[in-house]
């Protein structure tokens, strides 16, 4: 059948064999905003939220990792819900606090911070800056003592070997992140005779894109004996560790959605472990998804501008393609190419008949949405719907590539949509994104 795995099914309605986005069919929201874009479901950001805080401890704090969808839309829609938001530019800072966002609801971590972004953040107060390596404490303390006010500063730690996990493995290994755990004894001493920092705690780096919650609850472990260590060593307390990000979701065959029950279990039985202890007497304990939130929400849909065979292969070249969702291509980190979820969004409950490609317009063979995917008898004008598309598209897209508008982005509730950014050129793509701050939402007529 031309339909979605049982994982995505479950979330995604179809209705007379095509597509609805809470309420509406997918050809009333392409008639109404064109292709290509990329369309939300507010109700599944809901529900992911929902799921996640049922899942975390009490003590947990959740601040959304704007890099996964930084438009002004997500960032206050979980502003009202209570989250606090982690950025990782001077951009993102500024377009946390443009959403509304407090200074010191916001979490700044980051390799490559410049001298003149930590002036920035230090200057607005920000409420914790995660430092990255001692040049970067240094340079705090410098700032920290022309502005003559304390700073609030974690320690991003780069775990040994037995903190690792996930499909994109970070920590154990050389990184240009964190500080390795072997060297983080002479960090925290610089910390600790400086008057002008505030030491706050610990930011786990240890992976993300995990499906495995064995692995997430043994990173979580690694960051409680790392803050245990630290204790020991200097006596001082922790406000706040921070587990990073981390929370998969499934993109491809084969891959498990994360088991959050025993996610929960496991947990629960960490926070028993400590309860009690000293050292995490005051501590808040914090993860950064951004992923897990927004990625199942969110398809780019686009249309099929032409069908042809070459030399024994069948194409369907959409409206669009690499310039706008990088990752579908394969060109986000993949080694080799596999494709995202993905369907012709009017013929849902079609049995398919032929093994097609799906390219985008670009002049490059690397414009591929998909290769050798079963369909049922596409014609020029069918929608394609690639999902999974919530996170790391849009905004990790090359797309000045060519010259091709930006795809905008619409989020429906019910039987209502919201435009919640313009189609544009490439040109004025980023300042496209910070005008938009009208989020009313519209009855479909």
């Amino acid at each position: 059948m031309n339909s979605l795995p049982p994982i995505l099914s479950s979330r995604w309605k179809i209705d007379g064999g095509e597509l609805l986005v809470g309420s509406l069919p997918i050809s009333a929201i392409a008639d109404r905003y064109g292709t290509p874009f990329f369309v939300y479901d507010q109700r599944i950001l809901e529900e992911k939220l929902a799921t996640l805080r049922r899942t975390l401890p009490t003590a947990f704090q959740v601040f959304y990792s704007m890099k996964a969808n930084p438009n002004s839309f997500f960032l206050q829609f979980f502003l009202q819900r209570g989250c606090g938001i982690e950025v990782a530019s001077a951009g993102e800072l500024e377009q946390a606090l443009d959403a509304g966002c407090p200074a010191k609801n916001i979490l700044f971590a980051g390799p490559g911070k410049t001298e003149a972004e930590l002036v920035l953040a230090i200057s607005l107060g920000v409420g914790e800056i995660h430092a990255e390596s001692q040049l970067e404490i240094e340079r705090i303390i410098r700032i920290a003592k022309i502005r003559n006010r304390p700073v609030p500063v974690a320690v991003r730690v780069n775990p040994c070997a037995d903190g690792l996990g996930g499909a994109m493995r970070m920590g154990g290994q050389s990184a240009p992140f964190g500080v390795d755990e072997e060297n983080l004894l002479p960090i925290l001493q610089l910390i600790r005779q400086s008057p002008q920092l505030c030491f706050m705690g610990i930011h786990l780096f240890a992976g993300t894109q995990t499906l495995d919650h064995e692995i997430l609850l043994a990173q979580y472990r690694k960051g409680i004996q790392i803050a245990r260590n630290v204790y020991i060593a200097t006596g001082l307390p922790l406000h706040t560790l921070d587990f990073g990000g981390g929370l998969g979701i499934p993109y491809f065959p084969g891959d498990p959605e994360l088991n959050l029950q025993g996610l929960q279990d496991g947990l629960q039985g960490l926070m028993r472990s400590i309860e009690g202890a000293e050292c995490f007497a005051e501590t808040r304990f914090v993860v950064e998804p951004g992923r897990f939130l927004v990625g199942d929400a969110g398809i780019y849909v686009t249309r099929v501008n032409d069908v042809k065979v070459s030399r024994g292969k069948k194409y369907l070249i959409v409206d669009g393609g690499m310039n706008h969702h990088l990752a579908a291509s394969g060109n986000l980190g993949q080694v080799i190419k596999r494709n995202f979820p993905i369907a012709v969004l009017s013929k849902m409950d079609c049995p398919p008949t032929e093994t097609v490609d799906v390219v985008g317009p670009l002049c490059t063979p690397l414009d591929t949405l998909a290769r050798a995917i079963r369909f049922r008898d596409v014609e020029v004008g069918d929608l394609i719907g690639i999902f999974q598309s919530g996170a790391y598209a849009r905004s990790a897209s090359p797309l000045g590539f060519l010259g091709h508008p930006t795809p905008p982005e619409v989020v429906v509730r019910e039987q209502r949509y919201q435009l919640i950014s313009r189609r544009g050129s490439c040109a004025d793509a980023t300042s496209q994104d910070l005008r938009e701050r009208s989020f009313e939402f519209q009855a479909a007529s």
